[in-house]
């Protein structure tokens, strides 16, 4: 079964951050990259049962990928939430016990709340990535059309 390590990057993100990992329940591992959060971030993460690490400056934020433990890593920013049918989605793929040969990426819609309502982005993003993404295809891109779509969407929240 392919085990999945999501992994946010955050900077005082306390009032949004719960929210978020509340949704990560497919996920095997959480990790929390922190870049100088002055607020209850730390915290939060932690009641979540994040594994939390201060971001360096001279970094990539490549190199955090290497943090993981499991070989399959879903990208989370802090203001977004998996919908209940990705959560679904994520889980039915884990249980497949494989994955189909030669798939380094899988690609996941976003819709993100406006003023003036919701925005479903045509372009998916590949979001939950092979650690052996970047040693066979180079950097992940913004979009990749030979990464599958995975049912479900991905609610990017607007800023306080």
């Amino acid at each position: 079964m392919p085990l999945i390590t999501a992994l946010l990057h955050t900077e005082n993100d306390a009032r949004r951050l719960g929210r978020t990992l509340q949704t990560l329940l497919p996920c095997d591992e959480i990790i929390v990259v922190d870049h100088d959060s002055h607020d209850t971030t730390w915290r939060i993460a932690r009641e979540y049962g994040a594994r939390v690490v201060a971001a360096e400056r001279s970094r990539p934020l490549e190199h955090y990928l290497q943090l993981a433990r499991h070989d399959w890593i879903l990208s989370v920013e802090p203001r977004e939430s998996l919908t209940e049918s990705l959560e679904a989605t994520l889980l039915e793929w884990k249980s497949l016990n494989a994955v189909e040969t030669g798939v380094f990426a899988f690609s996941v819609l976003l819709r993100e709340e406006t003023p003036s309502g919701w925005f479903s982005n045509p372009t998916p993003q590949p979001r939950l990535v092979s650690r052996e993404y970047d040693q066979r295809r180079g950097r992940l891109q913004s979009s990749h059309p030979s990464a599958p779509l995975l049912e479900g969407e991905l609610l990017r929240f607007a800023l306080p």
